[in-house]
C-alpha cells in the first residue's frame, strides 16, 4: 500500500510539474506574441556606425522570437554607396521608418551635436503618432539625450520604455574636459537622467562597470540594471587564413605579421599606447594597420609621419559585407580604452575580435572589467594604459610562437559562441521587454476600477 501511495504521488508531482512547466511555456509564448515594439535610434544601417549594426542584429533576433519591431531611424550620415536611403522600408516582421531629416556635417562635433537634437524632435512627432501601434519603447543614447523622449512617451500615454545605456553622459563629456562636473549643464543632465532611469521599466548596460556608475548616481534602481554584452555574429565573421583572405593579399599582408586596429579612433580610446610599442617595434617585421576614423585618427597619422614610421597602413572603414575578410587579415587584434573614460563606455570591437579565431590585445585601466574577461577566456593579454613595452613584447612572443596565437585565437571564438552571439544576447533583451510589459500591465490592471 505504501508503495503504491509513494508511486501515485510521484506520478502526481511529474504531472504537476509538467503542467506548471507546460503553463509557463504558454504564458512566456503569449507575452512574446504580446510584445510590439518600438525601438527609436539614430544609426540604423545602411550606416556603418557600430550602434546601428548591432541594433539591426538585436531586431533580427526579436523579429525570428515572434516580437512584432517597428524602427524609427535617421538617414544615414556613416555609409558608403549612398546618403539616402527609403523613408519606409519592411524586412519580415520588421518595419523600419526613417526620418527626413539629413545627416549634417557628422564628422564635426557641432554636426552631431544639431543632427542629434534634429533627430530627437523627429522621434518625440513619430512617437506622437505611433504610440498606440506599440506597447512598449527601447531607446538607445545614441544621441545621448533620446531617452528623455521615453520618458515624455511615458509620461502622456503611459507606454513603458527601456533604455540602452550604449555611453553615460554627461560623465564622458566631463572626462575629457569638455564640461565641468559644477557647471549647469551638468546638474540638468544629471537631473534629467534621474527621472528617466527611475521610470524607465528596464535599463540595460554593457558592463559591469557601467552598471557600478549608474547606480552611484542614481541608488534607487539598482534593481531594474541588466548588463547585457554586445555580442558578434560568429556565422558572418569566421576564421580565414591570411593566405587565403583577399583583403590580406590585397594591402601585403600576408607575410608580415599584423595587429589590426579596427573601429573608432576616438577621444575615448588610447591610441598612444599603440603608437609607442609601433616607435619600438619600427625595426622588426611587424606592420599596424588601422581600419576606421575618429578624432584621433588624424593626429596618429600626422604623428606617423613626423616620426618616420613606415609601418602603419591606415584604411577607411569597410563595407558590412568586406569585415569579415578585413577583421580576420591580421594576427593579433588590438583594443583599447583611454583610463580616463573606464566603465562609461565599451568597446564593441572586442566581440568581433574574438569572431575572428585571432588572439587579441587589450590596452585599458588596471580596474577594467576587461581584464577579467581576456583572462576568463584566455584569449590574449591585457596592458595598463601607458605599458607600451609590455604591449611590445607580447607582440614580439606571439609573432614567435604561431602555436599559441592559434590556441588563444581558437579559446576566444570558443568562449564567444558560449556567451556572446546574437541569440544568446537577444534572449536576454527579450526577458527584459517581457518584464517590462508585463509591469506595467500589473500597474495598469492595479489603477482600473474594480466592477
Amino acid at each position: 500500500m505504501r508503495l503504491n501511495q509513494w508511486i501515485n504521488g510521484k506520478l502526481l508531482q511529474s504531472i504537476s510539474t509538467r503542467l506548471e512547466d507546460k503553463n509557463e511555456h504558454s504564458n512566456s509564448i503569449r507575452t512574446q506574441q504580446s510584445i510590439k515594439l518600438s525601438v527609436v535610434t539614430q544609426f540604423f544601417p545602411p550606416d556603418y556606425a557600430a550602434t546601428g549594426q548591432l541594433i539591426e542584429e538585436l531586431v533580427k533576433q526579436l523579429g525570428q522570437q515572434g516580437v512584432d519591431v517597428e524602427v524609427f531611424t535617421s538617414q544615414p550620415g556613416y555609409a558608403f554607396q549612398s546618403h539616402t536611403a527609403p523613408a519606409v522600408e519592411r524586412k519580415d516582421r520588421i518595419r523600419i521608418q526613417r526620418s527626413r531629416t539629413a545627416q549634417l556635417w557628422p564628422g564635426r562635433i557641432r554636426g552631431k551635436a544639431v543632427n542629434g537634437v534634429l533627430y530627437t524632435l523627429r522621434a518625440a512627432l513619430y512617437l506622437l503618432r505611433a504610440w498606440r501601434r506599440n506597447n512598449v519603447l527601447l531607446l538607445t543614447t545614441a544621441p545621448p539625450f533620446l531617452p528623455i523622449i521615453g520618458y515624455l512617451a511615458y509620461l502622456l500615454f503611459r507606454l513603458p520604455y527601456v533604455c540602452i545605456l550604449y555611453d553615460l553622459y554627461p560623465d564622458i563629456a566631463i572626462a575629457l574636459g569638455v564640461v565641468s562636473k559644477r557647471s549647469w549643464l551638468v546638474r540638468m543632465w544629471r537631473a534629467l537622467n534621474k527621472q528617466v532611469w527611475l521610470n524607465a521599466k528596464g535599463i540595460v548596460v554593457l558592463s559591469p562597470g557601467m552598471k557600478q556608475r549608474v547606480v552611484e548616481n542614481c541608488p534607487q534602481i539598482a534593481d531594474k540594471i541588466s548588463v547585457i554584452h554586445s555580442w558578434a555574429n560568429p556565422d558572418l565573421i569566421v576564421p580565414i587564413t591570411k593566405q587565403e583572405n583577399w583583403f590580406a593579399w590585397k594591402h601585403n599582408l600576408v607575410n608580415t605579421f599584423t595587429v589590426l586596429y579596427s573601429g573608432n579612433m576616438g577621444r575615448c580610446h588610447d591610441i598612444e599606447t599603440m603608437l609607442e610599442a609601433a616607435k619600438e617595434l619600427q625595426d622588426e617585421p611587424i606592420q599596424f594597420v588601422c581600419i576606421g576614423s575618429g578624432a584621433k585618427r588624424d593626429e596618429l597619422i600626422q604623428e606617423v609621419k613626423r616620426l618616420g614610421l613606415n609601418n602603419f597602413t591606415f584604411l577607411p572603414y569597410q563595407d558590412k559585407q568586406v569585415l569579415p575578410y578585413s577583421l580576420t587579415a591580421c594576427d593579433l587584434s588590438l583594443v583599447s580604452v583611454d583610463a580616463s573614460t573606464e566603465s562609461l563606455v565599451v568597446p564593441s570591437k572586442l566581440y568581433s575580435a574574438f569572431a575572428t579565431g585571432r588572439p587579441v590585445a587589450v590596452v585599458c585601466s588596471p580596474y577594467s572589467y576587461l581584464k577579467q574577461l581576456i583572462a576568463e577566456a584566455d584569449c590574449g593579454a591585457t596592458f595598463d594604459n601607458g605599458d607600451s613595452h609590455g604591449l611590445a613584447q607580447f607582440i614580439r612572443l606571439l609573432s614567435r610562437d604561431p602555436q599559441l596565437a592559434e590556441r588563444m585565437g581558437k579559446a576566444g571564438r570558443k568562449y564567444m559562441r558560449s556567451h556572446f552571439t546574437p541569440k544568446v544576447i537577444s534572449q536576454q533583451y527579450l526577458d527584459v521587454l517581457q518584464q517590462a510589459v508585463l509591469s506595467q500591465e500589473i500597474i495598469t490592471m492595479s489603477e482600473s476600477p474594480t466592477k
